[in-house]
């Protein structure tokens, strides 16, 4: 491997930087803030810290840009003092949190015992509305976090052009320690505090499901709305996604996000560009690949990459780690999960002995568990070539660098695992509209493909005659798949498939025209600075 570079400044990132990136600022002059120039050598930085570090990376590359780009807005006669002066003022509105809400509220145990319990919600930005993000139920919750995350999910929702600006909330509780009766109760308080507060609503807030929370607690916060502040609002059950089919959900929602992780790791794994950089073959072929999280996204993204036909050689839980070279069922193994209640003893590998497993030798390393996992300590033990970051927030900034110096591709959070806000994105489209997808036009669908054969074999019998019987035309075995027309799960499919190709095409272009090379978390939050300041700069500010 190449040997690892430490970095001791923000020089040090200003070296890092492609130089023709650097070279190309005429008259830029961003600059990373003092609070946060040990970025590239702090350890354990603050999960917000490492996201305002990321976005002022971006902004040094992009900003010169934004300026030119004003030179040739319709109706803007601005000198250039004028449109540096307004691309800083708008930069400096992004970074901004604007409301923050902290919450504490009672609730009687089933035991008779009462407990305060702790939750927050962040609004990042406002540029659009409503606002998306999720709901985590766990002890690791703090207002640094919450804050961070909905910062994350505004850049997210930008890079994949979701309209919605970013938000996030949390819970400090551990949901496996309370019963389900408990847990309703605390879920549906929380949403009534949402929503006395005006942080919850179809166009104002739209929370979704994190690490803690599903399906299950989604309905009772629809629930909780539509039967209180909601009560008159007839788009009351879009005032939260990833709902269970029944009250208002979408089918593909639960493996979305594991979904989105396959689709942004194919875009980048079939371009030869790219793979001939971090010395490997285009395709899936004979690729390895090691989990750390065993959950929905974890299990969803072992399941489609396994299916692409890479081997899973390995997954890491809190509790024990497993491994096979030869490679591991995604569903024995969640078979087993279920019927246990943990991988540790799955009999389809051996228990993993060695120093960590997450750095094996693998060509794709899946984070899909927490936050701050690779770090400064750790980031030159890393052995994987390709690290898709479907957590939010695995990769310090320190330990980015350290990736990149060693020529190991990073496919960036705000990109990879963006394809759950994308499908909540289509269900809240289904709420309000208030009709399924692919319902009106199915059976038009459908009809319209046997007539188009029967024309087929009409056309040919005029042309050749009956002689011997009628001439038959068989369908293909993909259209045959695809006769009957595109059912709900079809279009959602779809729709983020090319949500996650026409992304990362946006995110190649910029890493090429900036000459970023490997560094495609700089590329993809250039890309969403861009989109954000378009969007300030033609709607303004309100006073």
């Amino acid at each position: 491997m190449t040997p690892v570079k430490t970095y001791g400044s923000v020089d040090a990132l200003l070296k890092l930087l492609p130089s023709a990136a650097m070279q190309n600022r005429t008259y830029a002059d961003h600059q990373i803030p003092d609070r946060l120039k040990d970025m590239t050598t702090h350890p354990n930085p603050r999960f917000f810290d490492m996201v305002e570090y990321f976005f002022h990376r971006a902004c040094m590359i992009v900003e010169d840009k934004l300026v030119d780009d004003l030179q040739f807005r319709k109706g803007q006669r601005l000198t250039l003092e004028q449109r540096k002066a307004k691309v800083k003022g708008i930069l400096t509105v992004m970074e901004q949190c604007d409301h923050i809400l902290e919450i504490a509220f009672p609730i009687k145990r089933d035991n008779g015992e009462y407990e305060m319990i702790k939750g927050y919600r962040a609004q990042h930005s406002m540029h659009r509305t409503p606002c998306k993000g999720g709901i985590r139920y766990s002890m690791d919750v703090t207002r640094d976090e919450v804050k961070a995350l909905s910062a994350l999910m505004t850049f997210k929702c930008a890079c994949v052009d979701v309209p919605f600006g970013g938000a996030k909330a949390g819970i400090k509780i551990n949901p496996k320690e309370y019963s389900d009766h408990e847990l309703e109760k605390i879920t549906r308080r929380f949403a009534l505090e949402l929503a006395k507060k005006s942080f919850i609503g179809p166009g104002i807030d739209v929370p979704a499901p994190d690490m803690g929370t599903g399906e299950r607690e989604m309905s009772w916060i629809a629930d909780t709305y539509a039967k209180t502040i909601g009560f008159n609002d007839i788009n009351g059950h879009a005032c939260v996604t990833g709902k269970p089919i029944n009250q208002g959900g979408i089918h593909g929602r639960v493996s979305a996000t594991g979904r989105g992780v396959f689709h942004g790791l194919e875009n980048f794994i079939n371009e030869a560009n790219y793979m001939s950089m971090i010395g490997t073959t285009p395709g899936w072929g004979g690729k390895t690949f090691i989990v750390q999280g065993f959950g929905n996204v974890g299990l969803h993204t072992m399941r489609y990459l396994h299916r692409a036909g890479a081997t899973c050689i390995g997954v890491i839980e809190h509790d024990g780690s497993i491994y096979n070279p030869q490679g591991i069922d995604p569903k024995d193994l969640e078979e087993y999960r279920i019927a246990n209640g943990t991988i540790v003893g799955y009999p389809g590998a051996k228990a993993y002995e060695g120093e960590g497993l997450l750095y094996e030798a693998c060509d794709i390393l899946v984070p899909a568990a927490v936050e701050k996992v690779i770090n400064k300590d750790n980031a030159a033990k890393i052995k994987a070539k390709i690290i898709a970051e479907a957590a939010n927030g695995p990769t310090t900034p320190a330990a980015d660098q350290i990736l990149i110096e060693r020529n190991i591709m990073v496919i960036p959070d705000l990109y990879i695992n963006a394809g759950g806000v994308t499908v909540s994105f289509f269900e809240w489209l289904k709420n309000l509209n208030h009709v399924s997808y692919g319902r009106l036009t199915f059976k038009y669908e459908r009809d319209s493909n046997f007539h188009l054969l029967e024309s087929v074999q009409e056309s040919l019998e005029r042309r050749f005659g009956r002689v011997g019987g009628r001439i038959p035309v068989t369908p293909s075995e993909a259209f045959q798949k695809k006769i009957h027309g595109a059912s709900e799960k079809d279009i959602v499919h779809s729709g983020l498939d090319y949500t996650m190709e026409r992304s990362a095409k946006a995110i190649m272009k910029t890493a090429m025209k900036f000459n970023l090379g490997l560094d495609l978390r700089t590329a993809a939050y250039a890309n969403s600075i861009e989109k954000i300041f378009t969007t300030y700069n033609e709607a303004g500010l309100t006073f």
